[in-house]
């Protein structure tokens, strides 16, 4: 039994017809009718009613289509396997990342297209937890997000940046003239923050629950930069991470947090357990093998 003659079978039996089938396949109508007494002989049964004016399945016909349907989408799932592991021929890859952050990811995915141009790629922006969450359920093949001291559940993680945050005020504030201050000199004051969702606003809303008060935020924005340009306006703390403050020290003082000290990591994250498409593995790894190479900025 060859698998050329299923596919000859299953064509006649959609087709209805020996014809059609061979213009379909692009073969000669005897050479169809020839494979398909073979395989008849090989099965000891007819499988098609010649008789009328259109071709019929037999009662054995009708049993063996399933099988003979079967049989040729296994053999199709298995070279579409093969070709995305090995060639990435097609298929798709999710990412998802932050807003604001510096890594290069309009090249590298430009870098993954040039070697794999079948492989169709969606980029979406979200807070950090949405994109943890999307990566646990298989929604996303990668994310860059920002998390705290300890790795999420269900996900591997590469450390991009690991960050102090920081309070971030201008000169004339009245915090200016410190150099560090508790989590509980917050208390009360009106801050600047980055939305829920986000990690740097759930490392706030964890150190404030922890010392017994819920920050005050008068203003939020998506953006760090956003909150610094509010924070040097004088409209409150914005808290921030260490290097998107030192990047504005003409107008902003940059003071530490202690007891206790937040820092914020940014990573790339994916799949703890390696389920996913190959394409995906494949974006991953090379991900991976980008971020691995610079290293983790610290601040």
């Amino acid at each position: 039994m060859e698998l050329r003659q299923l596919e000859y079978f299953v064509t006649v039996a959609e087709e209805r017809n020996f014809t059609r089938a061979a213009e379909k396949l692009h073969v000669s109508q005897p050479g169809v009718s020839a494979q398909i007494r073979r395989l008849e002989r090989e099965l000891g049964q007819e499988l098609l009613d010649r008789s009328g004016r259109s071709v019929r399945t037999t009662e054995a016909g009708e049993a063996v289509l399933p099988y003979a349907r079967a049989a040729l989408a296994a053999v199709a799932g298995a070279g579409l396997a093969v070709d995305e592991l090995t060639g990435l021929l097609r298929g798709h890859v999710s990412v998802g990342t932050v807003t604001s952050h510096k890594v290069d990811l309009p090249g590298l995915l430009a870098e993954f297209h040039r070697d794999h141009p079948a492989v169709g790629i969606t980029l979406s922006e979200a807070p950090s937890d949405r994109l943890l969450e999307g990566v646990r359920t298989g929604e996303f093949d990668a994310v860059i997000a920002s998390v705290g001291d300890s790795t999420p559940a269900g996900v591997g993680i590469e450390v991009i940046e690991d960050q102090p945050i920081v309070v971030a005020v201008a000169h004339d504030h009245e915090l200016a003239v410190h150099r560090v201050v508790s989590i509980d000199t917050l208390r009360g004051r009106p801050l600047i923050s980055l939305p829920r969702g986000t990690g740097l606003r759930a490392r706030l809303d964890e150190a404030c629950a922890a010392a017994g008060f819920t920050p005050q935020i008068a203003f939020e924005a998506s953006d760090p930069g956003q909150l610094a340009e509010l924070a040097a306006h004088g409209l409150g703390a914005a808290i921030l991470p260490g290097v998107f403050a030192a990047a504005r020290s003409e107008q902003l003082k940059s003071i530490g947090i202690d007891r206790p000290a937040l820092r914020g990591r940014l990573v790339l994250a994916w799949r703890a357990d390696g389920v996913g498409s190959p394409a995906g593995r494949a974006l991953v790894a090379r991900a991976r093998a980008a971020v691995g190479q610079a290293g983790p900025r610290r601040g």
